[in-house]
């Protein structure tokens, strides 16, 4: 059973880890690659780099709750 888990950060990003190779695409099409272990994506709405955190929710206040989310190839 393969498993993947996506972490909703309390008060933060969403992290989702990296395995392998992974490519983002814009919203113009360009392809990306990702590096790192995980990626980092915003909820706050305040990053200068969106879709990623750039810790902006700190200095914004931004609270919300925060979960797991687990896939899972299983049926």
């Amino acid at each position: 059973m393969a498993e993947f888990k996506i972490t909703v950060l309390e008060n933060g990003p969403i992290l989702i880890p990296v395995q392998g190779k992974a490519i983002w695409v814009d919203a113009e099409g360009h392809e990306h690659p990702v590096q790192g272990k995980s990626v980092a994506l915003c909820r706050c709405g305040h990053s200068a780099n969106k879709p990623f955190c750039d810790g902006s929710h700190k200095q914004a206040g931004f609270t919300a709750a925060g979960g797991t989310i687990t896939l899972s190839d299983q049926a």
